[in-house]
This record gives C-alpha cells, structure tokens and sequence, in this order.
C-alpha cells in the first residue's frame, strides 16, 4: 500500500492553509466608557438650537441650563418632550440629567434635548438603542427653516401685486 501524503499547502506553493490567517468574526463595538466624572453624554440638535446632555445614574434629578425642568420649559407639551426617552426605557428615577441647551426657541430647545438624552442613554447601554429607535427618538428631525429669497417678502411670500 502506498501512502498518500495529505497536503495543506495551496497549490504547492509552500504556504500552510491551516497556518493562514482566518478572517475573524467582527466583533460588537465596546461601548462608549463613562468619562471621569462618570457622565454619559449625548449631543441633539433641532432647527438651530443645540443641546449638550450629561447622564449618570443618579436618583432622577434633571436640570437645564442649571435650572429645573419645570422652571425651564413653561408648556407641558415641552416638558413631556424631554422626559419621553427616559420613559420609553422605563428610567424616569434612575438617571441624573444634566442639559446645557443654546439656540432657537422653547420647542426646538425641547427637541434638541429629546435627542440628546436618547443619545446618551445609547452611549450609556447598548440594550436601549431598540426601544429608543422604536419610539423614534433617536432620528434626528432635519427640518429647517427655508431661507428668504431676493425678490420676495419671505421664503414663499410676494410682495403685493398691483396690476394698475
């Protein structure tokens, strides 16, 4: 009987396939670390306001250009805004948020800090990017306002016609 040599080389050339290099399995990203003073942070913008959001597990205080949420925004509507990607993730209590917010008015301010919280809560678990997409709290809302055309009163506005 002759005994037949069991190769692994490619084409004879010398060069072992169980030796080579696989390709690996790409891994997870890590998530994102806490920064020294154990803050999560997150950026929203809306229209032309920009909000900058720190959270750190906490007991549920929530402050907005270092006043409290209801002393900041005026209307409900606003304020619902802002806490709804706490309550999609059901971490209303469990969260310090801390928001420095400039630009534009009351409601893009609130927008602008809706994404930004949601933001920060990915960055702080990677198990609530689902439930915050779900709820659309993690798409950034990209209208803004058409600018003014020569010519014309305003975006879309005339001047005034006069046929005589």
């Amino acid at each position: 009987m002759a005994e037949t040599k069991t190769d692994n080389s490619i084409d004879g050339l010398g060069i072992d396939v169980a030796s080579a290099p696989q390709p690996q399995e790409s891994a997870k990203p890590a998530k994102k670390a806490a920064d020294k003073g154990g803050f999560y942070w997150g950026t929203g913008r809306r229209k032309s306001s920009v909000a900058r959001v720190r959270i750190k597990p906490g007991d549920g205080k929530m402050l907005i250009n270092k006043k409290p949420l209801n002393d900041y925004f005026a209307r409900e509507q606003d304020r619902k805004a802002v806490l709804a990607p706490l309550k999609t993730v059901k971490a209303e209590k469990t969260f310090d948020v801390f928001v420095n917010v400039r630009g534009g008015g009351t409601s893009g301010q609130a927008g602008a800090a809706l994404l930004g919280i949601a933001r920060a809560l990915k960055n702080y678990d990677e198990n609530y990017i689902q439930p915050l997409r779900d709820g659309g709290h993690l798409t950034r809302d990209s209208r803004m306002v058409e600018r003014k055309k020569p010519g014309q009163k305003g975006a879309r506005r005339r001047f005034q016609f006069s046929k005589r």
